[in-house]
Parts: C-alpha cells; structure tokens; sequence
C-alpha cells in the first residue's frame, strides 16, 4: 500500500526557510510525476510545484525563485526547500504523487493517485 508522509512544517518569521519532505514508502517512485500543493485557511486548494520522472519542474508564479522541488529517487523522497516566506504562504502543504506522466501546463498531466496528509506551515512575526 502506497503512503505519503510529509514532514518539516512549523512556525517561522518572515523571511525564513524550511525545507519540507514527503516520504513516500510502498513502491519506488522514480517514475511518478509528483508535487505539492497548498491550501490556506479559507482558500481553495492550489499547485505550487511538481516535478516529473525526467526532472522537468514548474511552479506557480507566486512562488517563483523562493521554492525549489526536488527529490531523491534512493530515498524515496520528495522536498520543497521554501525560502523568503511570507505570511501568504501560510497553509496546510500537501505532497501528492501521479504513477505517470510528464509535467505539463503548470501541473502534473494527470490526476493524483495518492496524497498524504500535510504538513502546516505558519509565517508569522
């Protein structure tokens, strides 16, 4: 059985970083199209970042230059450093896994199989 398990979440200040993981145990994942994504309260969810099976990565424009996906096919790891936080990014983030597929249009092409549970992540001063 396929299982996601995000960690690294907390509480900073405007201006920090975090670097979030999502351990994914089951099956190898070398071949999936994988990505986070968020939901702050009240909103509706949203992309953030994905990253295919050849290293193809995209985010969204407003986390452009302060998010990097990447991943450890070895490790079965999937981590989004997050630098020069800001109060808007506070949400519950998410990592979710496509079995295949390229990255395309901004997003995994298609739907996720699998998704874990989140990891909350709060800016505040």
């Amino acid at each position: 059985q396929v299982q996601l398990v995000e960690s690294g979440g907390g509480s900073v200040q405007p201006g920090g970083s975090l670097r979030l993981s999502c351990a994914a145990s089951g099956t190898t994942f070398a071949n999936w199209c994988m990505g986070w994504t968020r939901q702050a309260p009240g909103k509706e969810r949203e992309g953030v970042a994905y990253i295919d099976s050849h290293g193809t990565t995209d985010y969204a424009d407003s986390v452009k230059g302060r998010f990097t996906i990447s991943k450890d096919n070895a490790k079965n790891t999937l981590y989004l450093q997050i630098n020069s936080l800001k109060p808007e990014d506070t949400a519950m983030y998410r990592c979710e896994a496509s079995l295949l597929g390229p990255v395309l249009g901004g997003k995994c092409y298609y739907a996720p199989d699998y998704w874990g549970t989140g990891t909350l992540v709060t800016i505040s001063s």
